[in-house]
């Protein structure tokens, strides 16, 4: 876990530096099973380009062994980088819609463009601008989903990211005094926007980009 300002424990680090999402092949039955339209719509909606949405729907077509369209919890554990990541539950979680079981490869697609990497005329907002990168990570804390990270929350995710390299009574400082230093309304809790400013000098773009050919 990367350390920043005093005590804060809070990070981007989700050690995607070892993912490969995309395959090295670009088959032309890839290309013939995507509509122009569709292409089209994807490429505006994520900033991909042509090349890329092409070689991504090579990887989702082939991680969707059983050909159903979509993709399970499971599919996306079949890329072992991933399986692997001690979080690796919670970024499968964040592709799939609250009370659904799959994903078809549009909502693939927008999760994937979140981790596009950052350059000079990226926008905060944009869709793999920083500010989309940081409200991804406090989603990955935020384990409840309460719009708030908890003690509880900072936890767990530290229980996740060091394992038994440290005990629970130093987890339990660790979260608490993290809590105390990035909460502002003294609500014992980190809110979205307390979370983005403990965040304001961390680096993000490197720790929360994957390697997308084109």
């Amino acid at each position: 876990m990367i350390r920043f300002e005093s005590t804060i424990y809070l990070s981007c680090d989700l050690r995607l530096y070892n993912i490969y999402i995309v395959s090295s092949k670009m088959g032309a039955k890839a290309s013939s099973d995507l509509r122009e339209e569709e292409i089209d719509a994807i490429q505006k909606e994520t900033g991909f380009s042509q090349n890329q949405i092409i070689r991504l729907f090579t990887r989702f077509t082939s991680l969707d062994k059983e050909q159903n369209g979509f993709l399970t919890r499971d599919a996306f554990l079949r890329i072992p980088e991933l399986a692997i990541n001690p979080i690796a539950d919670r970024i499968v979680e964040s592709f799939f819609v609250k009370g659904h079981d799959h994903v078809n490869f549009r909502q693939f697609m927008k999760t994937l463009a979140v981790f596009r990497p950052i350059s000079a005329k990226t926008a905060d907002d944009a869709i793999n601008g920083r500010n989309k990168k940081l409200e991804f990570v406090f989603s990955l804390y935020d384990s409840d989903k309460d719009g708030k990270i908890s003690k509880t929350d900072l936890q767990e995710i530290l229980g996740l990211m060091v394992g038994a390299n440290i005990s629970p009574e130093q987890l339990s400082f660790i979260a608490e005094r993290t809590i105390l230093e990035s909460d502002k309304d003294n609500d014992r809790s980190i809110s979205r926007d307390e979370f983005l400013k403990a965040m304001d000098s961390a680096e993000c773009n490197t720790k929360m980009s994957v390697r997308f050919l084109d």
